[in-house]
């Protein structure tokens, strides 16, 4: 059991809301998965593409990972405080597979790809068997979920869509891979697989075998998002604005606030494109989210 988050903004956001202040937040949470935590970062004034960049998706990811229990660490507390950009995925551990190390800490990154899983898979021989020996020279770790990183990479690999840069094409076909691979796992009863898979411009979710709620935020929310904090703690003295023009989309393993979370039927696997807003793609049945 672990517990994830994801963020995809139309503009610049800070994450201190799901980081540490809401009443679900992963700081809180970290209570009962205590085996590490991570945060990956994307788009913000530090990941600014270098000249040579062939689009703005050569933006970086900034990764920051820990073992110690999340809400009990210095370093990720004062992280939270300051951490922005437009595209989050974080995650906190409860260990399975693997003793706590860094190396078994999401999320994982390779080839601008960040993966944060929640879940445990029950065949691990079959997915190293279809993973490409570039890819599992990758795995540091010894979790299940860097395998089925490098899994998912090596499909996306064999379709030629590593790197997916602006096409729209690129992303709907990138998006039919990884359907067809998530419907072969779930038919063959691998085990549970909850994800976020993301290059900075869209994020992949899926969903099967634990909870994962999804929020979306417009900017007709900008009251209601200020009231969202748990006033029980401490928060910044200029805590961060909803602007007028701001349109987010929240994913996590549960409602981490009271705002109306709607839960992702099992099996659903849906592509968020960041901008210039946030768009929902849904892969499969048309049969979206339960109330």
């Amino acid at each position: 059991m672990c517990r994830l988050v994801g963020v995809v903004a139309s503009e610049i956001t800070e994450f201190g809301l799901v980081l540490k202040e809401a009443p679900r937040s992963l700081a809180r949470l970290s209570r009962e998965h205590p085996d590490g935590w991570g945060v990956a970062a994307h788009g913000g004034p530090d990941s600014i593409p270098p000249p040579s960049a062939r689009s703005p998706h050569d933006a970086t990811w900034r990764v920051h990972k820990g073992t110690a229990p999340a809400g009990e660490c210095d370093r990720f507390l004062e992280l939270a405080s300051r951490s922005a950009g437009t595209v989050l995925i974080a995650h906190v551990r409860q260990k399975t597979v693997g003793p706590t190390s860094i190396e078994n800490t999401h999320p994982f990154v390779q080839s601008g790809w960040v993966f944060a899983h929640n879940g445990t898979l029950v065949d691990h021989a079959s997915l190293r068997a279809e993973t490409s020996p570039m890819r599992l020279a990758e795995v540091r770790g010894d979790t299940d979920s860097e395998v089925l990183f490098a899994f998912l990479l090596t499909r996306l690999d064999e379709a030629g869509l590593t790197r997916l840069g602006s096409c729209a094409t690129a992303r709907a076909e990138a998006t039919r891979v990884i359907a067809v691979a998530t419907e072969k796992l779930r038919a063959r009863k691998a085990g549970a697989f909850n994800f976020l898979l993301s290059d900075g411009a869209s994020c992949f979710v899926h969903r099967f075998g634990r909870s994962l709620f999804l929020l979306e935020r417009t900017p007709h929310d900008l009251g209601r998002v200020r009231e969202t904090r748990d006033t029980t703690t401490p928060i910044p003295a200029a805590p961060p604005s909803w602007t007028s023009r701001r349109h987010a989309v929240l994913v996590a393993s549960e409602r981490l606030t009271e705002e109306p979370w709607r839960e992702l039927p099992e099996g659903t696997l849906l592509r968020i494109d960041r901008g210039p807003s946030p768009k929902l793609v849904w892969a499969g049945t048309p049969e979206r989210a339960a109330s």
